[in-house]
């Protein structure tokens, strides 16, 4: 259903029936990740900053941005540079598994 390194890889299908027969399959809740205790690298955000090529300066995959996102607690990808200023945490790439 998901690509590998996705974020929701990992994650517990499940599916409903209604009362009509339609089935519909979901992912169960996904919790966010205790960010990592040493962080690859700190990233103070600028005016213009995009999550995606954050993560291609750093991690080198643009597509890893949600990793970022864990790191910093956050739902929504674009909240890690929503705020100029910001330190962003950039943490260690995990390349065994999404």
């Amino acid at each position: 259903m998901f690509q590998p390194n996705s974020r929701y890889y990992t994650i517990e299908t499940a599916e409903y029936v209604d009362g009509d027969g339609l089935t519909v399959r979901y992912v169960r809740r996904r919790f966010i990740p205790r960010a990592p205790s040493v962080p690859l690298a700190e990233h103070r955000v600028v005016a213009g900053d995009r999550l995606d090529r954050v993560t291609a300066r750093y991690l080198a995959d643009p597509e890893r941005f949600w990793q970022v996102a864990d790191a910093n607690r956050v739902e929504h990808a674009d909240d890690v540079t929503a705020e100029v200023g910001t330190v962003a945490i950039i943490p260690m790439p995990n390349l065994t598994s999404p």
